[in-house]
Order: C-alpha cells, then structure tokens, then sequence
C-alpha cells in the first residue's frame, strides 16, 4: 500500500474542477527563488563540466536545449521532481499517489526554437493514462522567450494525429506536430519565476523560438504516472520514482 502520511494538499475543489475543465493549471510562486537560484547555478555548472575540452559551439549547442533526465545521475535534480508541493497536488488531480518518469531542465538560450504543438502522450504512451507533466519557471517565462502556448480543453479531443512540423522557423524540425485541431485557439501560460504549471498529457501545447537577445527561458520540466499505471514503449523511461 502507498503511504500517504504528512502528504500535503495544495489545491482546493476550485482549482481541481479548472484543471479537469481546462487540462492546466498555474500554481503562483509555488517554489522559492533562493532556491532556484541555486539550482539553476547547479545545472549550469554540471551542463558545463560534462562537455568535453572542445570549442565554444559544444559548448553553445549544450545551452541551448536542454539536459535530458538528469534526475537518474544527480541528486538535486532528483529532489526537485519530489517537491512537496508536486507530490500532493498530482494526488489530489489523479485520485492517488503519483511516481515521476521523465525529467528535462531546459535552458532555451536566446534565439533557440520552440516546439510545435503536440501532447506529450504522443512521445510517452503509457495505460491506464494518467500522466501529467510540470513545468517550473526557472526565471521568466514571457512571450518573447518563447513560453508554453496551450489549448484549455484540447485533452478532451484524445489522443490526435502527429504529423510534420509545418513552421520551421519557430519550431525545431526533430518533433513533430498535431494536426486536426484549431492552433489559433491557443494561449500564452507567462509565468514568473517559481511558478509552478500542471498540464495533461493529452493538452495539445507547444513553444515559440526565443526572440531576445540576451534572456534564457530556463525551466524544470517532468512527467509523472500515477503510480498503478506503466509506460509501454520507451524503455528509457519504464523506472517509476517514487515520491516520498
């Protein structure tokens, strides 16, 4: 049985039904800024160290993306997918204990591309579905870094087709993109540093290319399952991690 003492309850009955009529939900200053300051620095550096003795562009094609599942091999990036906060409000949004499957930290340097709009469920097929990711605000996340863009209510539509990017100039060519749904129906999600976003596998999301000159748009994202629930095609992805 999962143990469910000293797990806290974050969200009210308001808050839950939005999510469950929308597929998102922001959560404000759900993380202090000490603590991200230091662990932003912490991803800095173990990004750096690990690109071998070679020219600046190594260097610049790290920054510029992301840093893939660093909770299997660092510790403070472990304990950032377990927060608290993360931990009570996927039980109270799944009904039960969560586990987490996949972590990014993105660092998204100025004028580095976003992703086409898809769901997440296209990338990790998992039954019964269950999985919802979050996204912490590293630092500001604003239309002009290029932040998340979601449709409230697109995951009632199900699983949709994925097709090619269309936009290249704002998207990058390596994912792919939904097709059959109305993008002009999507919304920014700005977010201030240490705010917190829930969003549903199936709410179709993506970002633009990061158009300033000197700003990152640095963020925290993981995927959970709850914790009855098993991936079915990614290998890399099938360990469950606990949260408490």
């Amino acid at each position: 049985m999962i143990e469910t003492m000293d797990r806290i309850s974050p969200l009210n009955e308001e808050q839950i039904s939005f999510f469950a009529s929308n597929g998102y939900l922001l959560l404000k200053q759900a993380c202090s800024n000490d603590l991200l300051d230091i662990y932003n620095l912490h991803m800095y550096n173990m990004a750096k160290n690990e690109i071998p003795d070679q020219p600046d562009s190594a260097e610049k094609a790290t920054f510029s993306f992301r840093v893939f599942n660093p909770h299997l091999k660092d510790s403070f990036s472990l304990q950032m997918l377990k927060l608290p906060i993360i931990r009570g409000a996927l039980a109270q949004l799944m009904g039960d204990e969560a586990v987490g499957v996949q972590s990014m930290y993105f660092f998204k340097e100025p004028g580095s591309k976003g992703q086409a709009a898809h769901q997440d469920y296209e990338y990790i097929h998992h039954e019964p579905n269950t999985m919802i990711a979050t996204s912490l605000a590293m630092e500001s996340n604003d239309e002009e870094n290029g932040c998340l863009r979601v449709i409230p209510g697109s995951h009632k539509l199900g699983p949709l087709r994925h097709g090619k990017v269309k936009d290249l100039l704002e998207h990058a060519d390596w994912t792919t993109e939904t097709e059959g749904v109305d993008l002009s129906a999507e919304i920014p999600v700005v977010m201030e540093k240490g705010d917190l976003l829930f969003f549903h596998c199936l709410l179709v999301h993506s970002s633009t290319r990061n158009k300033t000159k000197d700003r990152f748009r640095r963020s925290y994202v993981c995927h959970y399952i709850r914790h009855d629930s098993r991936v079915t095609v990614r290998e890399d992805l099938k360990r469950k991690i606990d949260l408490f």
